[in-house]
């Protein structure tokens, strides 16, 4: 497939919804992990536009950053902190309407406002996770949530 999204601006459904299949097929065929990641951030981003988009992976016990898209960003998260780390210690999706009323919140950019982040499994054990940032309250929901799963499932 050509590396070049059609980008939808109807309703957040309807732009999920056509961003769908078109990341399944970026990663049709392609087994690597890193490069699968790194064109699901780029395709989020581009799609959204929201204001940071990457994946942390579980590395000796810690979160590490992986692929993202967006302004540099905190390095190592610890299990159990922040949101990421949160997330990542509860086994669920965490969708944080204002992040400075999150306890524990890890601003790795005072402009980040919203988040959701979304673990990713390999025999029940987090891997890795999603963390997807705006710099607007308020901005994600089930929608993001169930769609952003489905995406992420395609990497099992």
């Amino acid at each position: 497939m050509a590396e070049d999204l059609s980008i939808n601006k109807g309703s957040k459904e309807e732009q999920y919804k056509s961003l769908v299949p078109q990341i399944k097929a970026l990663l049709t065929g392609e087994d690597d992990l890193i490069a699968n990641l790194a064109n699901i951030a780029a395709a989020l981003k581009e799609q959204f536009n929201f204001f940071w988009v990457g994946f942390y992976l579980v590395k000796n016990e810690q979160l590490v950053l992986g692929p993202f898209q967006g302004p540099v960003a905190c390095t190592r998260i610890a299990y159990n902190r922040g949101v990421c780390g949160s997330a990542w210690a509860q086994k669920e999706t965490l969708i944080v309407p204002n992040v400075d009323e999150f306890p524990g919140h890890i601003a790795c950019s005072s402009l980040s406002k919203s988040e959701i982040v979304i673990p990713l499994f390999r025999d029940n054990e987090v891997y890795a996770v999603l963390d997807v940032d705006s710099s607007s309250l308020n901005t994600f929901d089930e929608i993001d949530k169930k769609y952003l799963q489905e995406i992420l499932a395609q990497l099992s």
